[in-house]
């Protein structure tokens, strides 16, 4: 991959079901309208609208199977550009001065589906615009590469800090603690539909359930099961909006193995039944 001669791109589409596998560049992934699945060496991710995901260099696969087009926007970066970024923002003038094009040492970024900010949001609807005007390689297609890039450096220092809240001395095992978790998180985010257990998120992370359980609420202030009733409530109230599915329909679709449990979590957390909810939601649009 390191080899051969690469650029800053972008890919864009539109599609109800893909598949792909193979090797990439650094690369950012961006959805609407649904969601893809990505598994890479170091985990699984789902991608939906609002979050992206940031992949080193490497081998990865992508599926997406949904009932609508998924609208992808995936930003690709050259080999390198990441660490020439970085040293612009941490060297001093003088050293940049004195040797611009002296190499920097490789970095790796925290591989890991990411809340879109404000600013990241504005950057990449604004480089989606400038593709219908804009030559590619041009001064200015390629001024918003280094503007989206210095924008993902910044979250990266921001999740240093995250990841500071780790209580183990060492800042390696700090780091490589946070790698685990997060893929737990993401392992999370991505079958939360499904009925997991425990065990298997511990296994996944490479950690006992124990440690799991102690160094996630440390990172995120909640265990592994409060996520996934999180992430089932937000996706039930958006299915619950839409009349075409019976109360049956999503709780099968939300990884429960009959309606009741459903109904029980639901009104647990939300404080009303779903169907009561569906109604209020009925009532609102009239």
């Amino acid at each position: 991959m390191t080899d051969k001669p690469s650029r800053n791109y972008v890919l864009q589409a539109k599609s109800k079901q893909f598949y792909w596998e193979g090797d990439g560049q650094l690369s950012i992934k961006t959805f609407r309208n649904g969601r893809a699945q990505y598994k890479t060496s170091k985990g699984f991710f789902a991608v939906e609208e609002g979050r992206y995901l940031l992949l080193n260099e490497g081998e990865y696969t992508i599926s997406i199977e949904e009932a609508e087009d998924v609208e992808s926007f995936c930003i690709f970066f050259k080999h390198g550009f990441g660490e020439e970024m970085l040293s612009t923002l941490v060297d001093s003038t003088d050293r940049l001065l004195s040797d611009p094009y002296k190499e920097t040492a490789s970095i790796g970024f925290f591989e890991k589906t990411y809340h879109t900010s404000h600013t990241l949001a504005f950057q990449l609807a604004t480089l989606k615009e400038s593709l219908t005007f804009l030559e590619r390689d041009s001064i200015g297609y390629e001024e918003q590469f280094h503007q989206i890039m210095r924008t993902l450096l910044l979250g990266q220092f921001d999740v240093r800090k995250e990841m500071d809240a780790l209580h183990a001395l060492r800042q390696s095992t700090r780091e490589e603690l946070y790698r685990r978790i997060s893929t737990a998180h993401d392992y999370i985010r991505a079958f939360y539909d499904q009925p997991i257990r425990l065990d298997e998120i511990a296994q996944i992370a490479c950690l006992s359930p124990n440690h799991l359980l102690r160094a996630y609420a440390q990172v995120y202030g909640k265990t592994p099961h409060q996520h996934i009733s999180e992430y089932r409530i937000q996706r039930a109230k958006q299915l619950l909006a839409k009349l075409d599915f019976s109360m049956t329909d999503i709780a099968f679709e939300l990884g429960f193995s009959n309606p009741v449990s459903f109904s029980k979590m639901f009104k647990q957390h939300v404080g009303v039944s779903p169907l009561q909810f569906r109604k209020k939601v009925i009532l609102d649009k009239k």
